[in-house]
C-alpha cells in the first residue's frame, strides 16, 4: 500500500514484481554511474586551461566510447529479457480469472467455476468504515488464493480500460472486442490494491480494484459461500 511522500515502489508481493524492484536497482546504479562519470569528464574540462592535442583524433577513445555503451546496454538488455519472458509465462494455472472493465467498475467471472462471477463497484466515501482507503475500496474484492498461480483475461465492455495492481507487478490493458492475459503468484496474504490506469471517462478515477490473497482452505470456503448465493 502505497502512503504520503513516498518515492519508490510498492512492497512486492509476487515473484516478478520483486525481479522488477531488483531490475529497477541495477539499471538505476548504471545510470548514476554513468551520469557521474559524465559530471566528472564535464568538471575536469572546464576546470583544467591544459590542452591534449592528441585528443581530437585519437583511436583509443574513439574505440572506448563505441565499445563500452554496448557493453552497458547488454546489461541493462539481459535482465530485462529475462523479466519479459517470466511476465508472458503462463503454465498450467491453478485459477482463471476474466476481468472486464466497464464504465466505471469492474467484473470479474471465476471460469472454473459455474456462476461465479460478480461486479466490483467503488465504495462510497460516505459508506467507508474505520479503517478503509478513500476511493480504494470496494464492495466485492477479487478473491484468490495465495501462492497459487493465478491467470486474469482481461478485456473491456465499452472503452479502452486497463487493470493495474503494482504489488503484484501487474498492469493489463482491457480492449474492447479483444482478450488479453497476464499472470501473477501472491506470495503472501494481504489487499492489494490498484487502480484503472487508462484514461476512460469522466469517472475514471473512481474504478478501484482490490485483490485479497488468502490461504488455499479459506478462498475453498469463500468460493462454497459464493456458490450458495449464487
Amino acid at each position: 500500500m502505497a502512503h504520503p511522500t513516498q518515492l519508490g515502489f510498492q512492497d512486492a508481493a509476487s515473484p516478478v514484481m520483486e525481479e522488477l524492484l531488483h531490475f529497477h536497482d541495477h539499471a538505476l546504479m548504471i545510470v548514476f554511474l554513468i551520469s557521474t562519470l559524465v559530471l566528472y569528464i564535464i568538471i575536469a574540462m572546464v576546470s583544467t586551461k591544459l590542452t591534449n592535442k592528441y585528443i581530437l583524433d585519437s583511436q583509443e577513445i574513439e574505440i572506448v566510447w563505441t565499445i563500452l555503451p554496448a557493453v552497458i546496454l547488454v546489461l541493462i538488455a539481459l535482465p530485462s529479457l529475462r523479466i519479459l519472458y517470466l511476465m508472458d509465462e503462463i503454465n498450467d494455472p491453478h485459477l482463471t480469472i476474466k476481468a472486464m472493465g466497464h464504465q466505471w467498475y469492474w467484473s470479474y467471472e471465476y471460469t472454473d467455476y459455474e456462476d461465479l462471477g460478480f461486479d466490483s463497484y467503488m465504495v462510497p466515501t460516505q459508506d467507508l468504515t474505520p479503517g478503509q482507503f478513500r476511493l480504494l475500496e470496494t464492495d466485492h474484492r477479487m478473491v484468490v488464493p495465495m501462492e497459487s498461480p493465478i491467470r486474469i483475461l482481461v478485456s473491456a465492455e465499452d472503452v479502452l480500460h486497463s487493470w493495474a495492481v503494482p504489488s503484484l507487478g501487474v498492469k493489463m490493458d482491457a480492449v474492447p472486442g479483444r482478450l488479453n492475459q497476464t499472470a501473477f503468484i501472491a506470495s503472501r496474504p494481504g489487499l492489494f490494491y490498484g487502480q484503472c490506469s487508462e484514461i476512460c471517462g469522466a469517472n475514471h478515477s473512481f474504478m478501484p480494484i482490490v485483490v485479497e490473497a488468502v490461504p488455499l482452505e479459506h478462498f475453498e470456503n469463500w468460493s462454497s459461500l459464493m456458490l450458495e448465493d449464487a
